[in-house]
């Protein structure tokens, strides 16, 4: 127990010092690609600053195998050039026991950054999104998810649907959509005036977007600005109404999985799906993250295949290198059963657990040759 605790506390040491040096790099780099992205925008290096600390924790996040990996490989090369791996198995431990405790140590950093550092990630790449948005002097995203709701907002054309020459807003109301977010049903149309408040109230049975309008049919409409609306209130069979949303626009507003907490996802996908959306993508997600901690297990099992055994001249750097490329072999086999399974290729929990399956199975069974013969 005692070597476990050991062999656990020198592959956490190692994690955190290669998590620190790319968290670091990863900093630096960004802070680059904002100064020459926002440098015309006349904004300060503080603000600059503070927008590539958002930015880097989704790619801090999504590189956290292959550090996992780099994590073992230092372990192991560490261990064996001070001849403890030797120590270890002479004292009659076996290179499985000796994986044990850094697998598990990956493992339960990988449950621990999926329940903590993911919603953190999350909260972060809204709120860059928003700030760039602000700087940028972009209008952020006017897209969500109610009960039993999906809510829209776009902007209005001066001396259009009813606003004057500063033009407006349109806020829109749909119990559902169809799943390529073309067609809104049982719709509201709420027009705002851009200092008069609002002026027209629009329920539709649905409403089509066709182009740069939406096309409305089963109308009613209510003028607001009379004192008693209801009196006004006109029954049209079909309406055209201004948009400047597109069916990409309405669909990636809904933002990427990686934006939504992994403990939300549940009840997103839900909402998704009542509101006529695909939430294939999120399921995917949703599997991927529960998965994620076997993944970085599994990348300390690629690395002992190759980093745990005795060390000698050039041929460390050969098997330094053939641990390194398998990691990141598996770590784009996991991105490509990802696609397939956001493709509805292959399951979702097929796209997320067998990466990391094969490869602990796999490398058990190198592991297990290499022991015994």
């Amino acid at each position: 127990m005692i070597l476990q605790r050991y062999l656990a506390r020198r592959f956490l040491r190692q994690f955190l010092l290669v998590a620190g040096a790319f968290l670091a790099i990863l900093f630096l780099i960004d802070l680059v690609e904002q100064i020459r992205r926002f440098g015309g925008e006349g904004v300060g290096l503080r603000r600059v600053a503070g927008l590539a600390a958002l930015n880097i924790a989704g790619s801090f996040y999504a590189i956290l195998p292959l550090m996992t990996l780099l994590a073992a490989i230092a372990l192991f090369l560490g261990l064996s050039r001070s001849s403890e791996l030797v120590a270890i198995r002479a004292a009659g431990r076996s290179g499985l026991r000796i994986l044990g405790a850094p697998a598990f140590t990956a493992a339960l950093i990988g449950a621990l950054l999926v329940s903590v550092l993911n919603p953190i990630v999350a909260g972060t790449s809204k709120r860059y999104d928003e700030a760039a948005a602000r700087v940028a002097g972009r209008a952020p995203q006017a897209v969500s998810l109610g009960k039993g709701a999906v809510w829209l907002r776009q902007g209005v054309p001066a001396a259009t649907a009813g606003t004057g020459a500063d033009g407006g807003q349109i806020v829109i109301r749909a119990t559902r959509a169809s799943p390529d977010a073309t067609t809104l049903y049982d719709a509201t149309f709420l027009v705002f005036d851009a200092t008069r408040g609002p002026v027209r109230r629009i329920a539709a049975q649905s409403a089509r977007l066709n182009g740069s309008s939406w096309m409305l049919s089963g109308v009613k409409e209510w003028p607001l600005a009379e004192a008693n609306p209801e009196a006004g209130a006109l029954t049209l069979p079909g309406l055209s109404l201004p948009t400047d949303l597109t069916a990409a626009r309405i669909r990636d507003g809904f933002g990427a999985p990686e934006a939504v907490p992994v403990w939300q996802l549940p009840a997103f996908i839900a909402g998704l799906e009542r509101a006529g959306f695909s939430a294939l993508r999120h399921r995917v997600w949703l599997a991927m993250e529960l998965a994620r901690p076997f993944l970085m297990a599994a990348m300390v099992m690629v690395a002992a295949v190759f980093t745990m055994r005795p060390m000698r001249g050039r041929r460390t750097g050969l098997l330094v290198l053939a641990a390194f490329a398998s990691g990141v072999g598996l770590f784009f086999l996991r991105n490509l059963t990802q696609v397939l399974g956001e493709a509805g290729e292959v399951p979702p929990a097929f796209a997320a657990f067998a990466p990391p399956l094969v490869a602990a199975l796999l490398a058990m069974a190198a592991l297990l040759k290499l022991e015994d013969g």
